[in-house]
């Protein structure tokens, strides 16, 4: 619709202008403008002038039942019932075909249990991800997780005390138990190291045979609770709804690529002091880091430009590479990503990372350092109590619905904060309400007797609600182009409410306009499933 006020501009003043529309509130239109505004001061006219010459060209459009002028200029305008239908069958357009994006669709370490910090990141990573597919670009979802260190070294201690060593007691642990002992067990490594001075230098060593891998009983430890570790990062991103991952890279294979990137690039892009390597990420927005240190081993910067040439190196084609991390490390990834540019110019531009807020139940947050932390399953649990109490049935799908669109309808960057017990109310701006009223209209369309087919008319009694499907396609390109779900959720929302207010004044089984309203109906829960994919979420057909 912008085009025909830009047209009109053309025709009026032989001006090329971008002209952005706005949505007013129902009783003023469909559309707004402030345009005439903006070039009173360009064309030397009065703004209201300048409105009357456009709204005379505007009324000569079928596009428009009416085009009005508000105070000094505010141009409004009614769409006609046709040009109200076009919009409900829009679709959003493909601006990233041909592109080629890699995006870590989770990264939590093994040998810690996945929390709910963790559980964000996957999620809004992944609808991330479903934004850029929709938008025409190939997707690639990868992970990234930290296999050596000195939180293997913390579990390890205490895997090691639990097991004496033997594999045969390690594996008679039930599957279904695993991620809990491991929970407890970097929970007790990390606790003793903090208590004890001799426990604390027997976690080092076992820290630096992470690295190596040399000790036949620790190999056999370790590969062990690798394995469960993957298996249950897999187990569970999936039963939250995340599309699988491609590939999994992890910290071990990182060290040797990122060294020697970084020594390939010394003195031009990194300083050596008294044997380390540093980059000066005060120059850059950051702050100055040690990627190698004086003893010769790689530091987390040096492994994260390890990954980002691991990733290059698989897909050389890539238009954007892009980490989702939690607030903290936003200055950190500011320091890695202007250091990895500039030792591969060809990347420029393309490295990105999306800093997420603080994830918080009403007992605050939660801490992945002391093992102190929300676990999945346990999350799992309580909504699926929490469904169950208020006469639901908690199924995976359902329990996924509610905890992701819980984080994606939080703008991003913004912390989450949520109560178990709200995040499943089928009364307010929940995953579960949406995926009931999903359920509801199909259980509606059921019960019509006969066929009915997309609405070729609109009453107006259907015009609030088709004015609030026709939004659908913008709302989608506003979230693709700012990468921010939450407007879709906020859509959602405000589309099921306004279904509501019309189901309640407009019967629609046994009506005489059952087929027409039928029609509605289903293009009402159609786009209701459309968004709820796009965040992840399963749209039920009953509930």
């Amino acid at each position: 619709m912008n085009k025909s006020v830009e047209q009109a501009i053309k025709q009026l003043f032989d001006l090329d202008i971008k002209v952005t529309l706005t949505r007013p509130e129902p009783q003023f239109g469909d559309y707004a403008t402030s345009i005439a505004m903006q070039l009173a001061k360009r064309l030397g006219k009065n703004p209201r002038e300048i409105a009357e010459q456009i709204v005379e060209v505007l009324k000569a459009s079928e596009d428009f039942s009416e085009v009005t002028i508000a105070g000094p200029g505010f141009i409004n305008i009614r769409l006609a019932p046709a040009a109200l239908l076009n919009l409900t069958r829009q679709e959003p357009l493909p601006n990233r075909a041909g592109q080629t994006i890699v995006i870590e669709t989770n990264n939590p370490n093994p040998f810690k249990a996945m929390h709910i910090g963790h559980a964000y990141n996957a999620i809004l990573a992944d609808t991330m991800a479903n934004l850029f597919a929709i938008d025409g670009a190939t997707v690639k979802r990868v992970s990234y997780h930290g296999d050596v260190g000195t939180h293997v070294g913390k579990s390890m201690w205490a895997i090691l005390k639990e097991t004496d060593g033997e594999t045969a007691k390690l594996e008679a642990i039930r599957p279904e138990d695993r991620n809990k002992f491991m929970s407890r067990m970097y929970a007790e490594g990390s606790r003793m190291t903090k208590e004890s001075e001799e426990v604390k230098k027997e976690v080092a060593e076992l820290t630096k045979q992470s690295f190596v891998l040399d000790d036949p009983t620790y190999k056999a430890i370790y590969d062990i609770c690798a394995k469960w570790s993957y298996e249950q990062i897999d187990a569970i991103v999936m039963r939250l709804g995340n599309i699988p991952i491609e590939r999994r890279y992890v910290e071990s294979e990182t060290e040797k690529p990122g060294k020697k990137l970084i020594k390939d690039n010394t003195p031009s892009v990194f300083k050596q002091s008294d044997g380390a390597y540093i980059f000066e990420g005060s120059k850059y927005g950051s702050f100055d880091n040690v990627y190698i240190g004086s003893h010769g081993n790689g530091l987390y910067g040096a492994h994260d430009m390890g990954l980002i040439q691991l990733k290059y190196s698989d897909y050389p084609d890539l238009d954007e590479s892009i980490v989702v991390t939690g607030n903290e490390q936003a200055a950190y990834f500011v320091g890695v990503i202007a250091a990895s540019e500039l030792a591969i110019p060809a990347l420029k531009g393309k490295l990105k990372n999306y800093p997420t807020g603080l994830v918080k139940l009403t007992s605050g947050k939660m801490s992945s350092r002391t093992g102190d932390v929300v676990e999945i399953d346990w999350l799992f649990e309580e909504f699926g109590k929490a469904i169950e109490a208020r006469g639901g049935v908690a199924t995976d799908e359902i329990i996924a619905g509610a905890l992701r669109y819980q984080f994606l309808k939080a703008k991003l960057g913004g912390d989450v904060v949520f109560d178990v017990n709200e995040a499943v109310s089928l009364t307010g701006n929940t995953g579960s309400y949406l995926q009931y009223a999903h359920a509801r209209a199909r259980r509606i369309l059921e019960k019509i007797s006969g066929t009915f087919v997309r609405p070729t008319e609109v009453r107006e009694e259907d015009r609030k609600l088709m004015r609030k499907l026709s939004e659908y396609h913008e709302i989608i390109e506003q979230a693709k182009r700012m990468l921010e779900p939450h407007h879709i959720c906020n859509y959602l929302f405000e589309l099921a409410q306004e279904f509501n207010r019309y189901y309640e004044k407009n019967q629609v089984v046994g009506d005489e306009l059952e087929v027409h309203r039928a029609g509605l109906v289903a293009v009402y829960a159609d786009t209701l499933k459309a968004g709820l994919m796009i965040l992840g979420i399963h749209a039920p057909e009953k509930m």
